[in-house]
Order: C-alpha cells, then sequence, then structure tokens
C-alpha cells in the first residue's frame, strides 16, 4: 500500500487531492495545526473507503513538522508522494503583503519561513528514505504568482518564486534516482466569490493535475490558469 502525506491538509484542496489519490489505493497522511479538523477530514475520507489519519505540525515550527512526518511514517510505514500546500493562516506577526518596493526583510521572512523553509523541512525529512528505495514524488505548490508576479503581492510571490526554483532545480538534481520533484503553481481564485476579474475553479478541477505528475512524471511543473 501507498502513502500520500498532505502539509497543509483542509477541507479545499487538501480534501480534494486526498480524494485523488485515497480513491486510487492510497493510504492518506493529513498534516495540519488542529487535531480536530483533522480528525473530521479523516473520518469524512474514512467514510468514502479511504484509510486517513491526522497528524499535528506547523510549518513555522520546523521540529513539530519533522516529528509528525517520522510519525507519519510509524503509521503507514512509508511515505511515498509529499506534497506540500500549507495555506497561510492568521495571525502570524508580519504576514503582511507588500509590493516589491515595499519588501523589507521584516516582511519577507514570514513568506519566506513559511512557504520556502517548511519545504525545505519536509522534503529532507522524507527524500532519504525514497532515495534509498529509488522511488518517490515531492509535490510543491504556489500561487500563480511564482511565475506570474502580482505587484500588490510582492513578498508572497518572493517566497513562492524561491520554492519554485528550488523545486525545479530539485528536480533537476533527482534526474536518475527514480525521485520525482514537481512543482503545481495555481493561478486562479478557488472556490467561489474570487476578486471581479480573476477566474475561478473548484479543487476537484484542480486535484487531478498532482495525479497526473505523479503518473507522467515529464515536466517539473504545471501552471493551472482555469
Amino acid at each position: 500500500m501507498s502513502t500520500i502525506a498532505i502539509i497543509g491538509a483542509g477541507p479545499g484542496m487538501g480534501l480534494a487531492i486526498a480524494r485523488t489519490f485515497g480513491s486510487r489505493g492510497f493510504d492518506v497522511a493529513l498534516i495540519s495545526r488542529t487535531q480536530d479538523k483533522l480528525d473530521a477530514l479523516a473520518k469524512q475520507l474514512g467514510d468514502e473507503g479511504i484509510t486517513a489519519a491526522g497528524f499535528t505540525a506547523d510549518v513555522m515550527d520546523r521540529p513539530s513538522l519533522t516529528a509528525a512526518l517520522e510519525a507519519v511514517k510509524a503509521r503507514f510505514g512509508t511515505i511515498d508522494v509529499l506534497e506540500y500546500s500549507p495555506a497561510p493562516h492568521a495571525p502570524v506577526p508580519g504576514f503582511t503583503m507588500a509590493a516589491p518596493s515595499e519588501a523589507t526583510v521584516e516582511n519577507l521572512q514570514p513568506q519566506i519561513e513559511y512557504t520556502f523553509y517548511g519545504a525545505v523541512e519536509a522534503a529532507r525529512t522524507v527524500l532519504p528514505a525514497m532515495r534509498e528505495a529509488g522511488a518517490g514524488t515531492l509535490l510543491f505548490t504556489t500561487g500563480g504568482g511564482s511565475v506570474d508576479p502580482i505587484p500588490m503581492l510582492g513578498n508572497v510571490n518572493a517566497a513562492g518564486g524561491a520554492l519554485r526554483n528550488w523545486v525545479i532545480n530539485l528536480n533537476k538534481e533527482l534526474t536518475g534516482s527514480g525521485v520525482y520533484a514537481g512543482h503545481i503553481a495555481i493561478g486562479v481564485w478557488i472556490g467561489d466569490g474570487g476578486p471581479e476579474g480573476i477566474p475561478t475553479a473548484t479543487p476537484e478541477q484542480i486535484a487531478p493535475l498532482y495525479w497526473e505528475l505523479h503518473k507522467a512524471r515529464d515536466r517539473a511543473e504545471i501552471v493551472f490558469t482555469g
């Protein structure tokens, strides 16, 4: 049995990705900050015939993230796919949007810690076992601004751009190892009620792309624009 660990699991994209992989025989490890919410998602998946369990961690607290991933391995025996897509949570000191000219070390650092450093720590935790097995998939999600930046999200997009660069480069490094790294940039508003003029899509429309990358392994990224 294969296992996917979803970091940033919630009732939107996380649940849709869990269903996409779980319906194809994967066990699902859900990782986020709140155990009650994780338990509710795991029960929902269980009612659909998908084996799932929740593990608490905060990506800003690197030891808790490592501990959660180790707990997943202890529970399921392996992590075959890692998916990293935590949504920014509040209140977090310093989590503000800033245009490029307004970017400072102070408003960039939390974004980089959350988006980029958390992803690096997660990958470092699971990659050795994947390398040893000669198999595994690492998937990382950012907003579309990591590819085509938006001025009002200057600091947010910079962190996403750093993650995107690192993932694509990691995929190059892993060529021939049996391990694959892929990046998904979501350039739409997920769900209803987005800003005027911004295209929208449902999690269910986007989630199949993660399975596509996992199976095809023929490109380093997909940019979803609807």
